[in-house]
C-alpha cells in the first residue's frame, strides 16, 4: 500500500487512540496481562530454538521486558538491546549481560553504551527472535508504532523471527494502514494466544 496524506492522518489518529487505550489500563490489570505475555513467549517454538533474544527497553507504558530478559538469561540465551542510529534511522543490537549501566539515548529510551565489539554480528541474526514493540497490530502483522521508522529500517534486512508483543486490546480486528516500507511481524504474542500472522500474498 502506497503512502498518502490520508493514511498518515489515519495512522496519527490510531496512534492517539491506542496510546489512550494503553494509558487507561490499571497497573494491576496491566501486570496480569504482561505476565501472561511473558509466559506465552517462552512457549513459542522459535524462542525455545534460537540462541539470541533481541529485546527492548520499554518506553512509557509499553510491555515491560525486565522479567523476560532475566528469564532468557536463565534459559541460557544471549540477549541484546537496541541502540538508535540516527541519519538514516536504524538500530544496532548490542549484547548485554546486565541491565545496569544503560543510558538514555537520542530518543530518551535507555540503551546499552556504545561497544562495537558487542554488536550482534549480522550472520548471527538469523538465529534470533526480535521482540518488536508497537501500539497496535493487525492479523497480518502490520503495526503502528511511534512513527520514527527505526524498527522498520532494521527489520527490512533482518533474517530472524519478528515477534510483536501486544496486550489483547492492542490487536485490531481491522486491517491497519501501512506503507510500502513498513515491515510486518511474523508472530504476535498476546496475553491470550500466540498469533501466526497471515500475509495477503500467502492466502
Amino acid at each position: 500500500m502506497a503512502s498518502s496524506c490520508g493514511e498518515d492522518a489515519s495512522k496519527s489518529a490510531l496512534r492517539e487512540r491506542y496510546l489512550a487505550v494503553r494509558k487507561a489500563l490499571s497497573p494491576r490489570f496491566r501486570a496480569r496481562l504482561d505476565g501472561s505475555i511473558a509466559s506465552n513467549l517462552r512457549a513459542l517454538p522459535e524462542y525455545r530454538r534460537d540462541t539470541w533474544l533481541l529485546a527492548y527497553v520499554p518506553f512509557e507504558d509499553e510491555i515491560p521486558t525486565r522479567k523476560i530478559i532475566e528469564r532468557a538469561w536463565a534459559d541460557g540465551k544471549r540477549v541484546a538491546l537496541p541502540r538508535c542510529i540516527p541519519g538514516p534511522t536504524s538500530l544496532k543490537f548490542v549484547e548485554v549481560s546486565s541491565l545496569d549501566g544503560l543510558r538514555a539515548g537520542a530518543r530518551g529510551v535507555l540503551e546499552p553504551v556504545a561497544d562495537e565489539d558487542a554488536v550482534v554480528p549480522e550472520e548471527e541474526l538469523a538465529d534470533s527472535v526480535c521482540l518488536v514493540p508497537g501500539l497496535v497490530f493487525d492479523a497480518e502483522g502490520h503495526r503502528i508504532g511511534y512513527g520514527a521508522g527505526y524498527y522498520d529500517n532494521f527489520l527490512a534486512g533482518y533474517a530472524g523471527t519478528k515477534v510483536g508483543l501486544a496486550r489483547g486490546m492492542q490487536i485490531s480486528s481491522n486491517p491497519l494502514p501501512h506503507d510500502d516500507h513498513d515491515v510486518a511481524v511474523d508472530v504476535i504474542v498476546s496475553d491470550g494466544a500466540i498469533w501466526r500472522c497471515r500475509r495477503e500474498e500467502d492466502r
